[in-house]
């Protein structure tokens, strides 16, 4: 009896022990890989660090190359960005770092000697302040460290600072200028550009022929338009030749700007082409040099001639007028005349023309002799 109650608790804690051993085993069972949702953070948190660090390097290396900006209310700064826009009539005070800056501002700001116009240097910035604002003092306002050694110095291309400011004025939509007419010559290698620059970047602004009367098309690649420096032609031919204007439009009533006459230049760069010749009358002899140039090159002329050395009297001339050489090209004849009154011996011999302009100098001579 014994032995078979002992043979039923034995089956009884096999029947057991299963469960028992098995509920440790599924809990401590090791998790299969990915089953776990939560990442390591380091993953994600590096790139973004990195990213960060770059970012702050960039902005870091930009801050120490501004050295220009304007002085705000309370004497809070900003640095200015590419192009700013203020209302006419009001003060503007810039800075620059530096001991030693030079600024650039619009030429007829010194042409005028506007007094509402004053740059001071200070021991660590140079400051300018512009008073009372005008439609006019719209452009580009720049500056620069000077690095010196001695008396030579140059700019620091590292140091510089640069905003183009629009002073807007409703009554005043085209930057105004002194004259009323403006001749701009059309180089067939270089660009050409219309100044009609506005003062409210907005403005809507066409190209116009005065005659025939028509409106000029832009398409942005032969002729386009920008606000800060007007209509570019980048490729100028002879059919632009003409008088234009712009006109100019910004919630109100249009507005014309002065007109331009646009004159295609037929002589291409280079030393001045250059011819002499001589003529007799009762005034004596003329020793003419003509050149033949660019509408907008100077020349400057240089004589050599016999009795120069003791002194001869003789009388010199210089002048220039624009030409129209056919088909709408123009230009430039300059001449310098040189006379000799009452021609004797001591006159006869070589008579040197010296022509020189900014690409070179051409030299022409001519023997003159008593009849």
């Amino acid at each position: 009896m014994r032995l078979w109650v002992l043979l039923g608790v034995l089956l009884l804690l096999q029947g057991a022990l299963p469960h028992v051993i098995g509920q440790p085993a599924k809990s401590k069972r090791p998790k299969e890989p990915g089953e776990n949702k939560i990442r390591p953070v380091n993953k994600k948190v590096k790139p973004k660090n990195a990213k960060m660090k770059e970012r702050e390097s960039v902005d870091s290396s930009l801050k120490s190359q501004s050295i220009l900006t304007q002085v705000m209310d309370k004497g809070h700064f900003q640095k200015l960005a590419a192009t700013i826009s203020l209302a006419a009539g009001q003060s503007i005070e810039l800075r620059c770092k530096g001991s030693n800056v030079t600024w650039s501002y619009p030429s007829y700001l010194d042409t005028f000697k506007d007094s509402r116009l004053s740059i001071k240097q200070l021991d660590r910035h140079s400051q300018l302040i512009l008073a009372n604002s005008t439609a006019a003092d719209t452009g580009e306002y720049s500056c620069w460290l000077q690095l010196c050694n001695g008396n030579k110095c140059r700019k620091d291309e590292t140091k510089t600072g640069s905003t183009y400011i629009f002073f807007t004025d409703k009554e005043e939509l085209f930057v105004p200028t002194p004259s009323y007419f403006e001749i701009v010559y059309l180089n067939p290698d270089k660009p050409a550009v219309i100044p009609c620059r506005v003062t409210t970047p907005s403005a809507k602004v066409t190209l116009h022929r005065e005659f025939p009367a028509e409106e000029i098309e832009t398409d942005g690649t032969d002729i386009f338009y920008d606000a800060k420096k007007g209509f570019v032609f980048p490729h100028p031919t002879s059919d632009h030749k003409g008088i234009v204007y712009c006109k100019a439009e910004s919630q109100g009533a249009p507005q014309i700007s002065i007109k331009y006459h646009l004159l295609y230049v037929e002589v291409p760069k280079g030393p001045p082409s250059t011819t002499i010749a001589v003529s007799s009358g009762r005034a004596g002899v003329r020793v003419v040099c003509t050149v033949l140039g660019e509408p907008d090159v100077d020349v400057s002329f240089r004589w050599q001639y016999p009795g120069q050395e003791s002194g001869r009297p003789v009388v010199i001339q210089n002048f220039w007028r624009l030409i129209n050489r056919g088909i709408g090209h123009t230009t430039r004849i300059s001449k310098s005349v040189l006379l000799v009154e009452d021609f004797e011996d001591t006159d006869v011999g070589n008579y040197v023309c010296i022509a020189q302009n900014l690409q070179g100098e051409t030299t022409v001579a001519t023997k003159v002799e008593l009849k």
